[in-house]
């Protein structure tokens, strides 16, 4: 592990189980942890019983630790950056902090892992040769506009989507894509109560109409047949 500054690590999207020797051991042998949410990574970190300083680095205070990060680094402290769950860089923070390691001239590393998108684009039974990962879609501008663009695309789609927004998003692929273009939800993959439904979207509108979406969603989409 000589010469790497920088680990990205991903960590299990639900089952404990899901993560490799190699992240544990990275995770045992570097300096400090930087983590989405400490108190959610600790539970990880001890079920591991790894006991490494953790420090909290997300969203809302990326840009102003990116430097100070750096100069860490510059002196020779190895850091490795973890998410919620997942991995760190799709639709969560890491993308800034590895650019500025690389143009520091320090080395990278990221380990292979979970990521919740790919189990839930194999399950769907839908084309995987070519498909488009567009994460979450924007809330507001320019949500209209991609939805447009996504409705002509001939490649399978796959989105992020917060439950809460789940009843919403599908409303609107109906408006956009018909009511009879295939789309597969997954929720809670690798957790006890992991559920995926394929169907029309007219369907998976049914499916979902009387009741409370919880966990985490992933939204994958029939690319448009020509």
């Amino acid at each position: 592990m000589s010469g790497t500054a920088l680990y990205i690590v991903p960590t299990p999207i639900g089952n404990l189980a899901d993560i490799t020797f190699r992240a544990l051991d990275v995770l045992k042998s570097v300096d400090i942890i930087l983590a989405e949410d400490t108190r959610t990574s600790r539970v990880l970190l001890n079920h591991y019983n790894i006991e490494r300083p953790l420090q909290s680095y997300h969203i809302f205070n990326e840009h102003q630790a990116v430097t100070r990060l750096i100069d860490r680094m510059k002196q020779g402290e190895r850091f490795a950056l973890i998410s919620d769950a997942g991995t760190p860089g799709i639709s969560d923070p890491g993308f800034l902090l590895v650019r500025e390691t690389l143009k520091a001239g320090l080395g990278v590393d990221c380990l292979p892992g979970p990521t919740a998108f790919i189990p839930a684009l194999i399950k769907s039974g839908f084309p995987t040769d070519r498909f488009v990962f567009e994460g979450f879609l924007p809330h507001k501008k320019g949500r209209q506009t991609a939805l447009k663009q996504l409705a002509q695309e001939p490649r399978t789609i796959v989105l992020y989507e917060s439950p809460h927004r789940l009843k919403k998003l599908i409303e609107e692929l109906r408006e956009h894509l018909g009511a009879d273009r295939m789309i597969s939800v997954s929720r809670e993959l690798t957790k006890r109560f992991e559920e995926t439904i394929t169907g029309s979207v007219a369907e998976v509108q049914a499916s979902f109409a009387d009741r409370e979406v919880k966990g985490e969603i992933v939204v994958v989409i029939h690319g448009q047949e020509n």
